[in-house]
């Protein structure tokens, strides 16, 4: 990344007024997030670009149409596709959200045993649950951490094939069953070392800016009455 580019800059990144414009008269009043450490937020701070993480940025967003906005993130780090649907699908829906994102299976696709198949199952009961209760759903097809720097040679290609397989999945997924879907897996600033953390499985406080542009680009569809499945990534109350 060159050393003068920051979010003002950034040509992946949102443009001055352009959320506004993507989400003027948008009709959600109630955005839960549920998830693993991507929903929670972690992400290395970067010179130049907001230390506000992905979920809390697309809250503030939101709320910045909508004041009257109630914002409720469950996600926490460290949790598989499993645990996530066991600890926060009931809270989730108890809130009565009329807007979710899910974003999960990272932690699954991590081990060498991922099992596509159950990772969708999980995916599959936490969507349809949400989607029955009256809420949109978001589902996300996320950046390849197998192109952190920080990955060892001899694990990147074994992650990178699990990773993408995650994300095919999930955008099938998302097909099927008619979530706003945000397909960040073939960005072409993926393998961009600078959207990744020093740990080798996070982002970056860049890669949280990228992710929002593109999730209220793909939310921007859904105020303007678009197809609900978009997949864009070829550009594309806290507890």
């Amino acid at each position: 990344m060159p050393s003068t580019l920051c979010e003002a800059t950034d040509p992946h990144c949102l443009r001055e007024g352009e959320s506004a414009a993507l989400l003027r008269g948008h009709p959600w009043r109630r955005f839960v997030v549920l998830g693993d450490s991507v929903a929670e937020g972690l992400c290395e701070p970067v010179d130049g670009y907001s230390d506000l993480q992905w979920a809390d940025r697309i809250a503030a967003e939101l709320r910045a149409v909508q004041p009257a906005l109630v914002y409720r993130n469950l996600g926490r780090r460290g949790l598989r596709a499993h645990e996530v649907r066991a600890a926060q699908l009931a809270p989730a829906l108890a809130f009565g959200p009329d807007l979710a994102l899910v974003v999960c299976g990272g932690n699954d696709a991590f081990r060498p045993g991922y099992d596509p198949g159950a990772v969708d199952a999980e995916l599959a009961a936490m969507i349809t649950a949400l989607q029955d209760a009256g809420a949109d759903v978001i589902t996300v097809g996320m950046f390849d951490v197998s192109h952190s720097p920080a990955v060892p040679e001899a694990l990147r290609a074994g992650l990178g094939e699990r990773m993408r397989r995650l994300s095919a999945h999930t955008g099938r997924l998302a097909e099927r069953l008619g979530t706003r879907h945000v397909h960040l897996t073939d960005h072409p600033a993926v393998a961009d070392p600078s959207l990744y953390s020093s740990d080798g499985r996070h982002g970056s406080a860049r890669s949280d800016a990228i992710a929002t542009a593109e999730t209220l680009r793909v939310l921007g569809t859904r105020v303007t009455g678009s197809p609900r499945h978009v997949s864009n990534g070829a550009q594309i109350e806290r507890r």
